[in-house]
């Protein structure tokens, strides 16, 4: 059975960052999974490279648009190498097959009468290369809001209009073709509003693929990136089965209106197949807000990869957020989530039951029947089943985890260290059923999670003395009890080590800075120089009487301890010299972690009256800089002072 699968193709005025990794992550997770299924999937992504946005873009970086589209289309490339993505099928807009079937569907559609001559008068916007209706010279475009361009130029137009009730027909009778719902909804509302035939070609731009009539026209971007979703699989086959149509086109929720009424309107035009399937994702957010290049959050992968590798980043973007969501990303979220799942739970739970095997029955796997485990896994090979089936990945994993919990649990409560020490004639029967029902489940849970950690469940299953690929499983026949006894476990290996956040945060950040650099010099501009902190502006001028009221004190640092409930408070126990140590509550959790505060000197108001905060009475204020929109910095000491010394 075959499976095709697309991400969207990559518009090339700019390098890749970790939106495009989510999406191409998530569409190769799903491509994994299938072939899991049975299926033969094939994952396609591409590249987006014509159109006024690149011309101008290569312009600015000082460049031909043929080697700027050549530069930023090996970047994308290049990354999906280094995340160990699978890529299957790929276009470039650029490739001469893709525009013979631009210009042979566009052919189609004008031979069917959907396509006219005519002429357009309005706004343009260059960013999102669209058409605003109703907007007026000067107006911002109501997507992107950046300012319009007036327009007049001869077009080729695409009947649009002709295919409301079409489309509409077939959000009724096929309510999965858009996905999730609240998607569809949004789809259908617009639909019903009534829809302007499309302009699908340029006059005034250089930089596209020609149409195939008189004068000089170059199709639209949006007419000619879609169709190369098409171009990619022309004619291919597999076991005979045609690629097209696409049983599933994975996007990104802000191109939703092109993929599904724009394209397949195009296909409907030109009596093609449509795709079975659109599913638009949700948004990265970083610090509350979307990221883009102009508000300059921008996150990408390379470093992440380079310091905690393609998996950790991998099963956080699948685990921590909801898909179909907008979900949020932060450094922090990232390595705790490692930490908690990977390191102290999968990977210590592995390293603990090979050491058993190891040591108390000379690396074979035992004989064993599981019990309550096996009834377990063979309900979470159904529920990761059906969450995959609906694109839960959060779901699926929380569920393979469920069952390592349990097995987490059982080793706790019987104790192979204590059986392999105990007398009990029933102690190496029950030893050996521990023993084999944690490598088995292990062996299950490294099937379930081998689309979401494809690097690392390979070495899960050698480790367990596996010597079939882990890829050759299939969900259809994967049971408990199929781990032999008597099987030789692999070496043991460290699989996922524990990674301190300060220092991990710290190199991503540095590492960020380097390909930042990099990237603007491939994208011709200059780097940028660093800003100086914002400062927080002055206040208003105090008399010295005001001044000395304030009693400031050396302190040190006894305790600290996070403020349940709090994200950026830290409840401390500060020593300033008067016999019994200060409770203060203070706001600075995202800038310093607990262990990196403990003996601290620091600055204390110590004569505030005390207040609650989070129900703690907060006897006193820590002194810090304030950098406007920044972490607060702590006032310290280079000097050795006695604590309790007053300030002056």
């Amino acid at each position: 059975m075959k499976y095709y699968l697309t991400t969207p193709l990559y518009y090339v005025n700019a390098a890749p960052h970790i939106g495009h990794t989510y999406t191409t992550m998530a569409a190769e997770t799903i491509a994994r999974y299938k072939r899991l299924r049975g299926y033969d999937a094939v994952m396609f992504t591409g590249t987006d490279e014509h159109g006024q946005k690149v011309e101008r873009s290569a312009e600015a970086a000082g460049k031909s648009v043929v080697e700027f589209t050549d530069a930023i289309s090996a970047e994308f490339r290049t990354q999906w190498e280094r995340l160990n993505v699978r890529v299957d099928r790929t276009i470039r807009t650029t490739d001469p097959r893709h525009h013979k079937t631009v210009q042979w569907l566009f052919e189609r559609c004008m031979k069917n009468g959907y396509v006219y001559r005519g002429s357009y008068t309005g706004q343009y916007c260059v960013y999102d290369e669209l058409y605003v209706n109703d907007a007026k010279p000067g107006d911002p475009c109501p997507d992107c809001g950046r300012i319009t361009e007036a327009v007049t130029e001869e077009n080729y137009f695409f009947k649009l209009s002709a295919f409301s009730e079409r489309l509409l027909e077939l959000y009724e009778k096929d309510p999965d073709f858009v996905q999730p719902e609240s998607r569809r909804n949004e789809v259908i509302s617009f639909v019903k509003q009534g829809l302007n035939d499309l302009s699908i070609s340029r006059t005034n731009i250089k930089w596209g693929i020609p149409l195939p009539v008189e004068g000089h026209h170059v199709f639209y971007v949006w007419f000619d990136a879609l169709i190369g979703y098409l171009s990619a699989v022309e004619g291919e086959s597999v076991e005979g089965e045609q690629l097209w149509p696409a049983d599933l086109h994975l996007i990104g929720k802000e191109i939703l209106r092109f993929h599904a009424v724009f394209w397949p309107a195009f296909l409907m035009g030109a009596d093609l197949p449509l795709p079975k399937k659109v599913f638009a994702h949700g948004w990265l957010l970083f610090e509350e807000s979307k990221m883009s290049k102009s508000r300059g959050n921008i996150v990408r992968a390379e470093p992440i990869r380079q310091v905690m590798g393609a998996d950790a980043l991998r099963y956080f973007l699948l685990r921590e957020i909801v898909f179909g969501q907008d979900g949020s990303f932060s450094y922090d979220a990232l390595i705790g989530r490692y930490n908690s799942d990977l390191a102290n739970g999968l990977g210590n739970l592995l390293s603990r039951t090979l050491t058993m095997i190891r040591q108390y029955r000379a690396g074979e796997i035992p004989q064993g029947s599981g019990g309550a485990i096996a009834t377990l896994a063979s309900k979470t090979i159904l529920d990761v089943t059906a969450a995959f089936d609906a694109f839960e990945f959060a779901r699926g994993i929380e569920a393979v985890w469920g069952l390592l919990s349990a097995l987490d649990k059982l080793i706790v409560e019987r104790a192979p260290w204590m059986l392999f020490k105990s007398q009990n004639p029933e102690a190496p029967g029950l030893l050996d059923d521990t023993l084999y029902t944690a490598a088995e489940a292990l062996r299950i849970a490294a099937v379930l999670l081998s689309p979401v950690l494809p690097q690392s469940a390979p070495k899960i299953w050698a480790q367990l003395g596996m010597t079939e690929p882990v890829e050759a499983a299939r969900l259809d026949t994967l049971a408990w009890g199929q781990l032999p006894a008597g099987q030789r476990i692999g070496e043991i290996a460290a699989l996922f080590p524990r990674i301190e956040m300060k220092d991990a945060v710290a190199k991503m950040r540095e590492l960020e800075e380097l390909v930042t650099q990099e990237q603007n010099v491939l994208l011709g501009k200059a780097p940028k120089p660093t800003a100086a902190p914002e400062i927080a502006p002055q206040s208003e001028r105090i008399p010295i009487e005001d001044f000395t009221k304030v009693e400031m004190r050396v302190g040190q640092v006894l305790s600290v301890e996070p403020v349940k409930g709090a994200t950026k408070l830290l409840h401390l126990k500060v020593d300033i010299g008067q016999g019994h140590p200060r409770t203060i509550v203070a706001g600075i959790a995202e800038a310093y972690q607990p262990e990196q505060l403990i003996g601290r000197k620091v600055v204390i108001v110590a004569n505030l009256q005390p207040r609650k905060l989070r129900g703690i009475e907060s006897d006193g204020m820590i002194v810090a800089a304030s950098l406007e929109g920044g972490k607060p910095v702590l006032a310290g000491f280079l000097e050795d002072v006695p604590i309790g010394a007053r300030l002056k």
